[in-house]
């Protein structure tokens, strides 16, 4: 069984869908420590005047110390959910696709979940399925009990409790990952390497690194040919 492993994230790019086409088991890992600048409440979009962060509000308390990121509050005392939609939709309005997704973005935008884990999760969730991306099961980490531990000791013990003979990873974590543990639990370990064909985006120049958004108001439900370059290596290519 492959499994992935991967902090949640706001309306990821391209490659964190990837990750969940090549897993059999996706885990969100949601109950270590939360990023403050990380990607768990923003993404990046393309507009005529360049990239733009959209950036969903959360509660301070808590964040700088220590807070799992399932246990955030997205704060509401913000009308955040109706500018990104009106912001999706001014910078996407000429997309070929755009009208198609309209009512999911609104579904989405309409939601007001309390914990931004939920929020996130369950958009990416969504997503995948809209990339017909169907064969991936869900869970997560926190949904694991009796994990000790710390970064690769951690992993480990989760992918032996769901069983997992292949770990997927980002290629960042070559930096970090010890392997001699992947070895000596019996796990395979794979690094992802993204190599994506380009598709047409409405304003140069070229950035594959934007929200999968980007991608899917452009060419529409038609998305699996543009991650067909994908390539995964061995740990010890």
């Amino acid at each position: 069984m492959n499994v992935v492993i991967l902090q949640p994230s706001y309306i990821p790019w391209r490659g964190y869908f990837d990750q969940i086409r090549q897993a059999n088991l996706f885990i969100f890992y949601d109950d270590i420590q939360y990023d403050k600048h990380g990607w768990r409440n923003r993404n990046q979009i393309k507009t005529a005047q360049g990239k733009q962060w959209i950036t969903i509000p959360v509660h301070s308390k808590g964040v700088t110390n220590g807070i799992p990121i399932k246990d955030v509050r997205i704060d509401w005392s913000k009308p955040w959910a109706k500018k990104h939609l009106n912001t999706l939709t001014y910078a996407y309005a000429k997309t070929p696709f755009i009208r198609s997704f309209r009512p999911w973005l609104e579904a989405v935008y309409n939601r007001r979940d309390e914990f931004l884990a939920d929020f996130i999760i369950d958009t990416t969730v969504e997503l995948a399925g809209k990339l017909g991306i169907t064969g991936t099961k869900f869970i997560r980490s926190s949904e694991i009990k009796n994990i000790e531990g710390q970064k690769t000791d951690r992993l480990i013990q989760i992918l032996q409790h769901v069983g997992a003979q292949k770990y997927i990873s980002g290629p960042s974590a070559r930096d970090y990952i010890q392997q001699e543990k992947f070895d000596d639990a019996g796990i395979t370990l794979e690094f992802m390497e993204y190599d994506y064909p380009e598709y047409p985006q409405l304003h140069p120049p070229y950035d594959p690194f934007v929200t999968i958004l980007d991608l899917l108001f452009m060419v529409g439900d038609d998305v699996l040919p543009y991650f067909v370059n994908q390539k995964r290596y061995p740990s010890g290519h």
